[in-house]
């Protein structure tokens, strides 16, 4: 546990590359396999059920170091993190013991699942006593679900592949899929032969990501150098077909099969050893429906008909990484594009086809799909957009939302399938956000760095003659910005709830956000969605704020 705990405390406190992926580095080629196994877990953003609740941590933690509960509490509300805040006021540890971090999860965190309270609290309290408060703040993260560490998900594969002497595609292909934080498994993951072997039934591939074009696209040269698809507002997708099975992964590094079985049945068409990749959209009546739709098909162990009629869904191709359970990913974009349409052609004329589909009839509306019998088939391919210039295509981009859709995207006909966000050839070129003026209404403490700063905001517009919170944001402020709202909210507090101040209605700020749609969960009937501050409005006044009717009409003149 030490050791782990040093390895955080150099993660949080620098900024620098390298330094981070040689303290990961030095890490694993020092712990234990059981040890790193967890370590790994935690890095990759993985957390354990919560076995304890706040109210019961914060109870026994006061207990435990005699204070008053009024002074836990109002030490809580200066440092704004519940886990720092008991590691400081419990007793300095005296123990001279040395937990190993595979102890301290398997033997003292796991075991709580199904203890009773009185069990809870005798082995929190033991563990608590053996360790020191570096230690025991980062327990009480793991604890709660609310560890978080400053480091990419490429940095951590750079570092393990470089300990395990293997490319990085390599190792983050490794890291894919169904990996349990064991000694077994880890040291398989640093085994040094790199060669080509035939997939396991369920394994994905890195989802590579495009990068957001900044400049002007006529930088990125001779437009018949790109293929240009829409930008779909739905979950990537991978769709595996091996062994007689038909598995779905999401871009999260979640198993969804059962939430979208329509399209694993259709997927069956698929011949062995093919993996494609792709977006699964909700789609009714020849349109993207909202992604709040495709939503409630999301954490579900069972759709059953009535989901699957109520929010029909289908899974648009855009890639092909596995042909012939060979790896497609180093051909060019080209020709895995043209091997893609012969596949899904293929599919959605097979005899199986004929028998599967959930209802959707995908037809000329947008000129998207063309009408044939296919129609009724859940598997599609992404078309393409064809323009005779960059001008043309910034014509059809600027008609994205009319179109559901968020934008293009450019893709490089000669470039591979790379992993993660590698820049050069794969582009989104998104739509400008919709913005509004709103005020700042209410505010709670941020985490990790910012815990003791207010950064946690809630904005409201104007219904009437009141405020109505409409949505938060967390981005979008620099860190001078920060301190002085921070100053701000600290002066002008007009009531507590909990950890959320409420603040006097003054400071004006332009939220930037992808879409305004009907919610029920609101009190006020709308959500607005990815919201971040945009730029803080010195130049207005709260009066000046939008108002919740400037929102519907954003809702009825630009649909999702």
């Amino acid at each position: 546990m030490k050791r782990f705990s040093q390895l955080y405390t150099t993660l949080d406190q620098t900024n620098r590359t390298s330094e981070k992926v040689a303290a990961m580095e030095s890490y694993f080629r020092e712990a234990g396999p059981r040890d790193a196994a967890w370590a790994l877990y935690f890095l990759r953003g993985r957390r354990l059920p919560r076995t304890v609740t706040s109210t019961a941590l914060r109870e026994w933690a006061t207990a435990e170091s005699g204070f008053p509960p009024w002074l836990v509490e109002e030490c809580y509300d200066t440092v704004g993190d519940l886990g720092e805040t008991l590691a400081l006021l419990l007793p300095e540890n005296t123990s001279s013991l040395t937990l190993p971090l595979h102890e301290l999860v398997e033997e003292r965190i796991l075991p709580m699942q199904d203890g009773s309270d009185a069990f809870k609290r005798d082995l929190l309290i033991r563990t608590w006593r053996e360790l020191n408060a570096r230690e025991r703040y980062l327990f009480n993260k793991l604890l709660t679900g609310g560890f978080r560490v400053g480091v990419a998900q490429t940095l951590v594969v750079h570092a393990l592949a470089t300990v395990a002497g293997v490319e990085r595609p390599v190792m983050a292909h490794r890291l894919m899929g169904k990996w349990k934080p064991g000694a077994d498994d880890f040291l398989r993951l640093l085994r040094s032969d790199s060669s080509p072997s035939e997939p396991e039934p369920a394994k994905p591939y890195p989802f590579y990501l495009a990068s957001p074009l900044e400049g002007s696209p006529e930088e990125l040269g001779d437009l018949r150098e790109w293929l240009v698809e829409w930008k779909w507002d739905g979950i990537r997708a991978q769709l595996i077909r091996r062994r007689g099975e038909a598995i779905i992964w999401s871009r999260g590094d979640e198993m969804v099969t059962a939430a979208f079985p329509e399209i694993a049945e259709a997927a069956m068409a698929l011949p062995e050893g093919t993996v494609v990749d792709g977006e699964i959209l909700a789609w009714q009546n020849d349109a993207p429906l909202p992604f709040t739709k495709l939503q409630r098909r999301l954490g579900r162990k069972q759709a059953g008909s009535k989901t699957r009629r109520d929010f029909p869904v289908v899974f648009l191709a855009y890639d092909l990484l596995e042909w012939e359970s060979e790896d497609w990913r180093s051909r060019p974009m080209e020709e895995r594009r043209l091997k893609l349409e012969d596949v899904i052609g293929e599919a959605a004329r097979s005899p199986l086809a004929l028998h599967t589909g959930n209802g959707i009839a995908i037809g000329e509306t947008m000129e998207l799909f063309p009408p044939d019998e296919t129609s009724l088939f859940p598997l599609h391919i992404s078309p393409l957009i064809h323009a005779a210039s960059w001008e043309e295509l910034a014509a059809m981009q600027k008609d994205s939302r009319a179109r559901g859709v968020e934008g293009l995207m450019l893709k490089r006909r000669s470039s591979p399938a790379g992993v993660g966000r590698q820049r050069g050839n794969m582009w989104k070129w998104k739509i400008d956000p919709l913005v509004i003026d709103a005020v700042l209404i209410a505010a709670q403490s941020g985490h990790g760095r910012r815990a003791n700063l207010y950064t946690d905001y809630t904005f409201g517009v104007w219904q009437g003659e009141e405020l109505v919170p409409i949505a938060k944001a967390y981005s979008g402020l620099d860190d001078s910005e920060i301190l002085q709202v921070d100053k701000f909210i600290r002066a002008n507090t007009t009531g507590k709830f909990g950890p959320v101040r409420a603040v006097k209605a003054e400071l004006v700020f332009e939220l930037a956000f992808e879409a305004v749609q009907e919610s029920t969960r609101h009190k006020t009937g709308i959500a607005v969605r990815f919201p971040r501050i945009n730029r803080w409005r010195h130049d207005k006044k709260p009066g000046d704020a939008d108002t919740l009717e400037n929102l519907r009409k954003l809702m009825r003149t630009a649909p999702v």
